[in-house]
């Protein structure tokens, strides 16, 4: 992504934030795995969204109107022993050069530097709570100015949440970003391709998991999520990832897989016949929640929400879990009793971009669902789930667990369904999984 499309977001945050105030915002640290190796490293979400820098141990601050520079960053110097051992460093002149700061600080000189770009302005735009470090040291540089308020000049009167404003500004994807989510989506179909391909009696879960990623590593991605590569009962537990059974005759394979390309997210699942064909059960079960998501999907449009689509949803698989005689009495009580809930127990879908499960609220300042608009990327995943330890039920349903998800961009007539590529009627999936 170029650096207009960042210095673009940093001019709507100012806008926002005012030449009163400041916005701060930190990336990530490096996490330990064992001893001294770490894991592999990724970028606060935030902080890249107006950065498009990917080291660790770094801080942004904006200071619109600012003489000596807008865009400050705080980042480690150049330590040519560190890059022998980790690889090269932008460090302060690289970050001017390279991502177009107007001035860059040593990360460790951060306290002075605080107190410093703060004094001057009436409120700082900080998220406390994710990240102590640097709560410490923001608070502590208010702190220290307001004590000397008396000095005179203005200083920071109150510490606001940024959240809300950058969260607000991520939910509306910018065509770039579209383009970006596009290709996580198409690379996420190629793994399931691959899955379909794959899949067969005795093989272990793990084995397919290890495809997926393998899929995802010829272009350089990573999951975006841990992947549930679900077979049997395995598939009613949502967010299984042990994924180390081996795979069985006559169940089906829950496969919940997405990549991360260039730090966007697909999330697609599919559920397949482990032997190639649905049996008779499976096939009921499977069409109700295919007639769901198809129903939802198709609804998908500016002003829809997800309560709306939740409500379609859940009188779809109630009506068609009543119908196979599994729920039982009027729709409409079954619905008031949530008795759906033992077999479909989760939204509808949620946001998606950086992060696979995206920032921004689901209700608008009225406390009301918070309708779609153009440019808002989605899941839609609905789901039936019976366990083999559900009660009172024929034994015939017991340990089908059936989700289907794919990736939704609102457009300004409807919707595009980015992983639309991938198979998801019975007899496609068949079909294919018939020809390997």
């Amino acid at each position: 992504m170029k650096n207009l499309e960042f210095k673009s977001r940093r001019n709507k945050l100012a806008k926002t934030i005012g030449k009163s105030g400041v916005a701060i915002i930190a990336t990530a640290d490096l996490s330990t795995r064992t001893n001294d190796t770490y894991y592999p490293f990724r970028s606060n979400s935030d902080f890249y969204y107006f950065t498009g820098f990917l080291e660790p141990n770094a801080l942004m601050v904006l200071a619109p109107g600012r003489p000596e520079g807008e865009f400050i960053l705080c980042v480690r110097p150049k330590n040519p022993l560190m890059e022998t051992w980790e690889g090269h460093m932008e460090g302060l002149s690289g970050v001017i050069n390279n991502y177009n700061a107007d001035q860059s600080f040593d990360i460790a000189d951060i306290d002075s530097i605080l107190k410093d770009l703060l004094h001057g302005r009436e409120r700082v735009f900080y998220s406390i709570g994710k990240h102590k470090i640097y709560d410490d040291k923001v608070t502590e540089a208010f702190k220290t100015l307001r004590e000397s308020q008396r000095q005179g000049g203005v200083v920071p009167n109150e510490i606001v949440s940024v959240d809300t404003m950058i969260h607000d500004m991520r939910q509306i994807k910018s065509r770039k970003e579209i383009q970006l989510m596009k290709e996580a989506a198409r690379i996420g179909v190629e793994a399931h391709l691959r899955v379909m391909n794959e899949c067969k009696p005795s093989v272990y879960e793990y084995q397919i998991e290890a495809s997926i990623n393998h899929q995802f590593g010829q272009y350089g991605t990573v999951p975006s999520y841990n992947s549930i590569v679900a077979s049997g009962d395995n598939a009613c537990t949502l967010h299984y990832v042990e994924n180390q059974s081996m795979m069985k005759q006559g169940d089906l394979l829950l496969t919940d897989a997405g990549c991360e390309y260039q730090m966007y997210a697909s999330d697609i699942t599919r559920t397949i016949p482990v032997s190639g064909q649905f049996t008779k059960e499976q096939k009921a079960i499977y069409s109700i929640v295919l007639e769901a998501q198809k129903s939802v999907i198709s609804s998908v449009k500016p002003g829809q929400t997800f309560e709306k689509m939740q409500k379609n949803c859940i009188e779809i698989i109630t009506r068609g879990l009543k119908k196979l005689g599994i729920l039982k009495g009027s729709v409409s009580k079954l619905i008031k009793e949530e008795s759906y809930k033992d077999f479909y127990m989760h939204g509808i879908g949620h946001w998606l971009g950086i992060d696979v499960h995206d920032v921004g609220s689901y209700v608008n300042e009225k406390g009301k669902s918070k309708p779609f608009a153009p440019g808002m990327v989605i899941t839609v995943e609905p789901g039936i789930y019976i366990s083999k330890k559900t009660k009172a039920i024929d034994k015939k349903w017991k340990g089908i667990g059936i989700r289907i998800e794919d990736d939704v961009l609102v457009t300004r007539s409807g919707c595009e369904v980015l992983s639309g590529e991938l198979p998801k009627e019975i007899e496609a999936i068949e079909a294919m999984m018939s020809s390997n």
